[in-house]
């Protein structure tokens, strides 16, 4: 295992590689408000952070990552076009798998331009490539926004499309109620109690909810009930889309095949394109380069585009040695009335020392 100080001589060797390419250096606070998280991912990111609380400050979380506090800074203060590098510890908990650190360093690459997604995607990935060249790690793309763009598209409520879009990053959850929206989930006995009003308790309320919130929720529901399901086909063409996959000519075939049914995709399948086109442009072999429709979904839930990750090819233990991906709308959300297009990535010093010692 490397040690401490070679992970940090490897980190300084890797954001020098980023400023280099006229990156600025960031240097984000450990403590961050907990309320920004709160408010991005809600109550799930207690289970990920470590949050403590200040008598003035409120509740604080250790970084989890970097990408929120820099998009926060830039939304604020910001140039454009922007570009940010950054080397120093996240903190993430750990409570299925001891094995797995829960504090490591982080080194990481930030671009914020208006002009050129698709080539910005591209440098992105191709200087972090260029990085781990040498490692015997194999790259992964995905692009969440074509998942989007399909969700979006059904023919149901809006509450329905709502849900699903919360839960793309939950895999399971999203099949779940997939399946529920489409009347091929039977409705549990609670439920059809409570939609036929015969659900009820003499329980105090000691919840944060109040009475009106309940109602509303029960509202909600009986509203719910009352759709139409979801079609099969729509259900089925989601599934095909689930489970695409293969080389970039391949799954962009079988992307715009997709579309003749789903033309409401074809923007981001464009977009994916365009991609492919700017990454061979910079020297990515994309005759190689595998795409999966469902990859990055249990990643940090801001990526709404362009998604990527370098696996260990003969440690499947290992976390991802890279990762990355594109995250608009965070900027929108975080930029108080202003956005700006941004993708970014990080990497892991101290297992490409680990995967090094190895080789």
């Amino acid at each position: 295992m490397p040690t401490r100080s070679e992970t940090l001589a490897r980190a300084t060797e890797l954001r020098m590689m980023f400023e280099a390419q006229g990156a600025a250096l960031v240097e984000p606070p450990i403590l961050q408000p907990a309320d920004t998280l709160l408010d991005l991912y809600g109550e799930d990111i207690r289970g990920r952070a470590y949050v403590t609380s200040d008598a003035l400050r409120g509740e604080q979380m250790l970084r989890p990552d970097f990408t929120v506090p820099v998009v926060q800074m830039h939304m604020a203060h910001g140039a454009e076009p922007a570009r940010y590098t950054y080397a120093g510890e996240v903190f993430r908990r750990q409570e299925s798998n001891a094995s797995r650190a829960n504090e490591f360093v982080q080194v990481g690459y930030e671009v914020f331009d208006r002009e050129g997604p698709a080539a910005a995607d591209a440098e992105v990935f191709a200087l972090i490539a260029e990085a781990l060249r040498d490692l015997p790690v194999t790259p992964l793309t995905g692009d969440i926004g074509v998942l989007m763009a399909a969700v979006a598209a059904l023919k149901t409520t809006k509450a329905r499309k709502n849900a699903l879009m919360r839960h793309i990053w939950r895999p399971k959850r999203f099949r779940q109620l997939l399946d529920r929206f489409a009347g091929r989930a039977p409705v549990p006995a609670t439920r059809k109690a409570l939609l036929a009003g015969k659900a009820t308790t003499d329980a105090p309320s000691i919840g944060k909810r109040r009475e009106t919130e309940i109602q509303h929720r029960i509202a909600a529901l009986r509203a719910d009930a009352k759709a139409p399901p979801i079609s099969a086909k729509e259900v089925d063409l989601i599934g095909v889309l689930l489970d695409l996959k293969g080389t970039m000519p391949v799954a962009l075939e079988r992307l715009y095949d997709l579309c003749v049914d789903l033309p409401q995709i074809t923007d981001a399948v464009d977009r994916v394109a365009a991609r492919e086109t700017a990454l061979a442009a910079r020297g990515v072999d994309t005759q190689s380069l595998q795409f999966q429709a469902s990859f990055g979904r249990a990643s940090m839930e801001y990526y709404d585009g362009f998604v990527f990750g370098f696996r260990a090819d003969s440690r499947a233990d290992l976390p991802a040695i890279a990762s990355g991906g594109r995250y608009d709308a965070l900027t929108r959300q975080l930029g108080q009335g202003g956005e700006i297009p941004a993708v970014g990535g990080i990497m892991r010093p101290d297992l490409m020392l680990e995967l090094e010692g190895a080789i």
